[in-house]
């Protein structure tokens, strides 16, 4: 990253006490975030119901592996498709479709007669969970105040693992009652929820950066006086929004700019936004890409999806024989990633991004290489020495779930929340859930085969090769974000193509200028 692009950003100067968290930006940020615990709750409750449907549908384990990870490839027509209602239909209203897929999913698989319909129940949840991904982030970092940004912005993978651990507990609440009823009522239990959120995310306000695109600003302008924390802050945004969308500074709100930027966005946004992402991106937007698009990359090759999805699997290979207690443990995961996530979500405003992200990495490469030496080494122990180095391979799973959850697992969503401008964020985002989402399910999907090809202690020892990997690229090539704006965000990765030219105008205007003035001497 270049010294001289990110000396250009001002520094943000800490006050002598930090401001309360303003309740209506945290109100907002609660209800957005709410999609996210249907997300988690429809990724592990998988992880037990797999164990009663396979009984039940006599299915086999790659039909199992193909069911487990494909709702994340299908996630990727949500998470794009999210990105073009986003722009269009506005944000809360994608919050409230999320709701709706996620309700008729949850319904298709649970009363599903066969594979094939739970197969078709299972592309409709991962259509909610593309939206989810994508849509919560980035209206909590629009909405959210500089001072309380990257904590608000934490919130929707807070909710995703608290779903996560619900849908432990429910696998654990469930796996008593008669097989063919078992995993029926797990993935039924997550079609209540749904109906609540979708009412519930009526009561949010729009987005105060989409109003603006839209030509709303006296709305604009209420929101951020809900949203931030003073009157003098909700100007100051305002007015970098409308810069950002192109409405000239000293520009009435009556005036008919708002109007003609409003038509101009309805027509043109979304060929010119995908030509500047993926045709034609100027060198900032490329190091944006290059820095969102990697993060997201890291955060699934290192197999979290795996520990999640197949946790009673991993457990069994630990030692715990019996499905009941594999389910037991497998609740552990669960709360260790929930109880975990707090730490990041108190931090993130206060010691920054980039120190999370390291040593959440650093943590994970080592926790990884641990656990896959102690599986490596049960198969070469006697019974009582395998038996200590089960327990040396659970703790290090649960350490690496809860370095995970402290650090990569949340800040990498408000991270690429925060780095792309106005004009390309919500597709940005679309593009970088799309790639997480294809990550996630080429890792569960491929997890047993590789398994067997070279064996559970080979799979962890070659994610913590990613995590060691993940590492170096985060300490290269991702500034800090903490304290700035999101319009000045965007200028850490290098002035930006309109600048440039502006720059290059005014050059060639002095040479001009100049060669007059020789001429007529």
């Amino acid at each position: 990253m270049s010294t001289d692009a990110a000396a250009a950003v001002p520094v943000a100067v800490a006050p002598a006490k930090r401001a309360p968290i303003n309740k209506y930006a945290f109100a907002c940020a609660l209800l957005a975030s709410m999609n996210s615990v249907l997300l988690g709750y429809d990724i592990s409750v998988m992880s037990g119901a797999q164990l009663f449907m396979k009984e039940d549908l006599k299915i086999t384990d790659t039909q199992i592996e193909i069911l487990a990870g494909v709702i994340n490839i299908y996630s990727l027509f949500g998470s794009l498709a999210a990105g073009f209602t986003s722009d269009w239909l506005g944000r809360r209203y994608t919050m409230v479709l999320a709701a709706a897929i996620f309700f008729t999913g949850a319904l298709l698989m649970g009363l599903a007669p066969d594979y094939a319909f739970l197969m078709a129940g299972r592309f409709v949840a991962g259509i909610g969970v593309g939206f989810a991904l994508m849509i919560a982030p980035v209206y909590t970092a629009e909405v959210a105040p500089t001072s309380a940004r990257g904590f608000l912005t934490s919130f929707p993978e807070v909710f995703n693992n608290f779903g996560i651990l619900l849908g432990y507990v429910s696998n654990f609440a469930f796996a008593r009652l008669p097989v063919h009823l078992s995993w029926r009522a797990m993935f039924l239990v997550g079609a209540v929820p749904p109906v609540f959120l979708g009412v519930a995310v009526l009561a949010m306000p729009e987005s105060p950066r989409w109003l603006v695109m839209r030509g709303r600003i006296d709305d604009a302008r209420r929101v951020l006086q809900k949203t931030s924390d003073s009157p003098a802050e909700a100007e100051e945004r305002l007015l970098d929004i409308k810069k950002v969308v192109g409405i000239p500074e000293g520009v009435s709100d009556a005036d008919d700019v708002a109007a003609i930027v409003r038509a101009s966005n309805k027509s043109s946004r979304s060929e010119g936004v995908w030509k500047e992402l993926l045709i034609n991106p100027s060198r900032p937007v490329r190091r944006m890409l290059v820095a969102g698009l990697g993060l997201m990359f890291i955060q699934q090759a290192t197999g979290v999806d795996c520990v999640v999805m197949y946790s009673p699997r991993v457990f069994e290979r630990a030692g715990i024989k019996s499905k009941t207690n594999s389910l037991g443990a497998s609740m552990a995961v669960g709360a260790c990633k929930t109880f975990f996530i707090p730490i990041s979500t108190l931090l993130l405003d206060r010691i920054g991004r980039r120190p999370l992200l390291l040593a959440s990495g650093g943590g994970m490469a080592i926790f990884l290489f641990t656990l896959a030496t102690s599986l490596h080494m049960m198969d070469r122990r006697p019974e009582g020495e395998a038996a200590a180095l089960g327990a040396v391979s659970i703790a290090a799973m649960l350490s690496f779930v809860a370095s995970f959850a402290s650090g990569l697992g949340p800040v990498a969503w408000v991270y690429c929340s925060e780095i792309y401008p106005l004009r390309l964020r919500a597709q940005a985002a679309a593009i970088g859930t799309g790639l997480n989402r294809i990550m996630s399910g080429a890792t569960t999907m491929s997890f047993l085969s590789l398994s067997d090809a070279i064996t559970i202690a080979g799979s962890f020892y070659l994610y913590a090769c990613v995590a060691a990997a993940g590492w170096v690229f985060m300490y290269f090539f991702l500034p800090e974000t903490m304290g700035k704006s999101l319009e000045d965000t965007v200028k850490l990765f290098g002035k930006d193509a309109d600048d440039e030219d502006a720059v290059a105008g005014a050059a060639r205007h002095e040479r001009r200028k100049s060669s007059t003035e020789l001429s007529a001497q």
